[in-house]
């Protein structure tokens, strides 16, 4: 899929999701007299509340520590080197004390944003490897994915709360069951569709995060030896996937999958017949895994992140683009 089609098929999707909020809005006040003003600002309100209350609850949730300046040299002046050449204030840096290979962003703005990176990302990867993660990272501040989610994400949160309510509602506005029932059923399958949409978004923009890195950096296998990496380390971490999946640079669960494919064929890709998968390994089974399934599976639908074979071929392909000097210089962006 090109980059023109992906960033077209993203702006369908914000269509979409904000489409259903507002027919879901429009039937309400149809049915039930309210105003659509004020049924519009309480939906405004939710989410206003969500945006601004997230990176409290992401700060408490992770036990992150912000580093103090010439705490931690190297990261302070990989952030810095990247952000400047990506045109970005210097966001925050904490680190998470957590042996998973893991970094994200969060905050209300790209002023106030804050770049958390895991202890076992900083321990166990090459500098290059950091920095093209950084890149990534970087890249969900630059097109604003922060504040884009959180609204997305809210829709169908709303959805459900509106079919949850007209379910057990008893008021003197209903017109009767059948209307009642109906909204209700209106409002469960809009949560469902915008569910999907909103996790097709995030997957979107995942790619587009790569895509800026490999651009950033001029360096795309730096972030594919990454993302190989941290696919096989996520695989090994036992904690249980939970609602902060969103807020890894690689799915938990879709990494576990992924790499058990990879073991079941282990002697096929054990060049050396050493018993062990080395890094080239790895990078070479999970592109061999990608052509087996171009199309991914169904748990794709249900995944925040594409799968590592994608990435891992669509960096392959840009990599390509840079050797060849087909980029042009311009780094896409989501208006």
């Amino acid at each position: 899929m090109s980059l023109a089609v992906l960033r077209r098929n993203m702006v369908i999707t914000m269509m979409l999701i904000f489409g259903m909020m507002f027919v879901v809005v429009s039937v309400l006040a149809y049915f039930f007299d309210f105003g659509v003003l004020i049924t519009v600002f309480l939906v405004l309100l939710f989410v206003l509340a969500q945006w601004l209350l997230s990176p409290y609850i992401i700060r408490a949730s992770t036990r992150l520590h912000y580093l103090k300046k010439g705490e931690n040299t190297f990261l302070e002046s990989a952030v810095a080197t990247l952000s400047k050449k990506a045109g970005l204030p210097i966001p925050k840096i904490a680190v998470v004390p957590d042996e998973t290979p893991n970094a994200f962003v969060f905050g209300t703005s790209t002023s106030s944003a804050t770049l958390a990176v895991h202890q076992g990302l900083l321990r166990n990867f090459r500098p290059e490897e950091i920095e093209g993660v950084i890149a990534h990272e970087l890249g969900h501040i630059r097109h604003r994915d922060m504040a884009i989610m959180t609204a997305a994400s809210a829709v169908p949160l709303v959805a459900y709360v509106l079919a949850r309510g007209f379910f057990w509602t008893k008021g003197a506005r209903r017109k009767d069951a059948a209307s009642i029932l109906a909204v209700a059923a209106l409002s469960y399958v809009v949560y469902f569709v915008s569910e999907l949409l909103v996790l097709y978004l995030s997957r979107s923009r995942e790619y587009f995060a790569d895509t800026y890195s490999a651009y950033l950096t001029k360096e795309p296998h730096n972030l594919r030896s990454a993302l190989t990496k941290i696919a096989y380390g996520l695989s090994l971490s036992q904690k249980e996937s939970t609602g902060l999946r969103a807020f890894y640079i690689g799915d938990p669960q879709e990494s576990k999958d992924e790499i058990k494919n990879i073991i079941r064929r282990k002697m096929e890709y054990d060049l050396d017949r050493d018993g062990v998968l080395d890094e080239h390994e790895l990078e070479l089974a999970m592109q061999k895994e990608a052509d087996r399934s171009p199309f991914g599976s169904a748990n794709d639908l249900f995944s925040t992140h594409p799968s590592t074979f994608k990435r891992l071929l669509l960096l392959k392909k840009i990599e390509g683009e840079l050797d060849r000097g087909q980029f042009t210089g311009d780094i896409y962006r989501f208006i």
